[in-house]
């Protein structure tokens, strides 16, 4: 498995979002959700429309087996009203389009991150990197690593670091700024 970053750059989201917009309104919501939930790649693709008419998200996490409540970001809730917008409860937010109501897989949503990432030339993408950039830009925000550690569900703030790419930037800075 490939080693994927954050998008630091907010530009690039911009951009990344711009793009995806004009592609496919399904891609772009998938890119939404992801940087604005810090969920999983497997807990956002099986979410249908009903889901989306909440304020939150209650999800079981696929990888821990946990309940949990996500609130939605103001953002992701506007994006989520005009996106449902005519669609049935029981529908998948991210349809594919083989098969009568089934949702886009784990291969086929890391193929439109991909295309996305080479749109704006970006490498060390991949489906995490979404929850990545979510935790990248909430630390960046608020500089609470407890409250991101928690959220993530991580048990050692110092791995919560190190998984967002703080570590990585301090090395970058210490470097860029080194002389002898």
């Amino acid at each position: 498995m490939n080693f994927v970053q954050p998008i630091r750059d907010p530009d690039m989201i911009f951009e990344i979002k711009r793009h995806l917009k004009v592609q496919n309104e399904r891609n772009y919501m998938l890119f939404v959700t992801g940087i604005n939930s810090g969920l999983r790649i497997s807990d956002i693709l099986p979410l249908r429309v009903v889901d989306a008419k909440k304020p939150y998200f209650n999800i079981v996490e696929m990888k821990t087996n946990k309940k949990k409540r996500i609130d939605m970001t103001p953002q992701l809730q506007r994006e989520f009203k005009k996106y449902i917008e005519g669609k049935e409860d029981h529908e998948y937010l991210f349809k594919s389009r083989e098969g009568l109501n089934k949702p886009i897989g784990r291969s086929m949503a890391y193929k439109i991150l991909r295309k996305a990432a080479e749109h704006v030339s970006l490498d060390d993408i991949g489906t995490h990197t979404l929850r990545k950039t979510f935790g990248y830009h909430l630390y960046k925000q608020t500089g609470d690593v407890a409250l991101l550690q928690k959220i993530l569900n991580h048990s050692d703030p110092a791995f919560t670091l190190r998984y967002i790419g703080i570590d990585q930037d301090a090395m970058n800075k210490a470097i860029k700024e080194f002389k002898i």
